[in-house]
């Protein structure tokens, strides 16, 4: 362990610098383990993965608490001293602006960022097919092009101005995606600490196995159903419905903070009428008023489909219970058999 503790002293040594002092005496940081390495995980998808992969060897503090909505955390003095200090921080570039702009300053030669391992998909708006055709959905693998989807420019879909180049930043929604991030996470964190790098390569090899079974499960459950559009409250779901042949109809774009305009709530409504949707989704951290107005207005009951950006405080369950529950209200909503 003694290689290990040279990063640690000179990371610590750097965070009390770089931060006048004030952030380097977090608590978390008193509390570390000598033991085990320090990971800051941006959010918690990437607080699951870490600790699934990490297990009793690392301690794994994240950056967002339960019930806060990730997307534009304004970090403390305290959390900079957190990422200032830390042996790895594993974050998606480009999610969280302060989380980027901390990494930068503090800690690029120790960070991981998930966005690397595979090219993320464009945020292109909702994936809703206006000519109800579900032609070429095989070339979605990769992602690269979006071939036709430039024709969803000027239809009015006012919720998502200024998406434009913009990357979709919720690869998690794809187990199998997030299995080739763990695969990577664990060659990281060997890097940190060779000591248990067999360790790190065997649990994430068993969580790609859990993983592989989870997505087996979404394809047999949404391969027969009745209907394929999903009208959900921001367009986070592109990775789940480009990996299961699901067409998403968005409120909003990519951030759930945006306000839909008048027109997009209209289009929203006639499309939800068109495809005779029974449920509109709306998150755990986000208000459902929204959700609730259009589904009043189209016949519909609302129901949580969960973009995974962080637990609800009130939340016992982890991605696994999570992900499952979101199978079972697809399924529900899509009348799938």
């Amino acid at each position: 362990m003694n290689n290990r503790r040279v990063p640690r002293t000179l990371a610590a040594a750097s965070a009390a610098l770089l931060t006048l002092g004030a952030a380097a005496c977090s608590d978390s940081q008193a509390d570390a383990d000598p033991q085990r390495v320090d990971v800051v995980a941006a959010f918690y998808p990437l607080q699951f993965l870490t600790q699934q992969i990490g297990g009793d060897t690392v301690t794994v503090s994240n950056l967002v608490k339960p019930g806060a909505e990730p997307h534009d955390i304004e970090l403390s003095p305290s959390q900079v001293g957190d990422v200032a200090g830390a042996e790895l921080i594993v974050y998606l570039k480009g999610f969280q602006p302060q989380v980027d702009d901390a990494v930068q300053q503090n800690s690029a030669d120790r960070a991981f960022d998930v966005a690397t391992v595979e090219p993320l998909l464009d945020a292109t708006g909702d994936n809703h097919d206006h000519d109800h055709g579900h032609e070429g959905e095989a070339g979605h693998e990769g992602e690269a092009g979006h071939e036709g989807e430039a024709g969803h420019e000027g239809e009015g879909e006012a919720g998502h101005e200024g998406e434009a180049g913009t990357k979709d930043p919720h690869l998690w929604l794809d187990p199998t995606r997030l299995a080739t991030v763990g695969d990577q996470l664990a060659d990281r964190l060997a890097q940190a600490d060779p000591e248990h790098a067999d360790g790190y390569t065997a649990r994430a090899k068993d969580l790609r196995t859990k993983l592989e079974q989870l997505d087996a499960e979404f394809t047999a459950g949404l391969k027969t159903c009745q209907r394929r559009e999903i009208v959900v409250s921001h367009t986070a779901f592109g990775y789940l419905t480009t990996r299961y042949q699901l067409e998403q109809i968005g409120i909003t774009g990519l951030s759930p903070e945006h306000e839909p305009s008048p027109q997009r709530l209209a289009e929203v409504i006639e499309e939800a009428k068109e495809h005779q949707a029974t449920t509109i989704f709306f998150e755990t951290l986000v208000s459902p008023k929204v959700a609730e107005t259009i589904a009043a207005q189209v016949g519909a009951e609302t129901a949580v489909l969960d973009p995974l950006e962080g637990l609800s405080a009130d939340n016992g369950g982890d991605y696994f219970s999570v992900m499952r529950t979101n199978l079972a209200n697809l399924q529900k909503a899509l009348g799938c058999s």
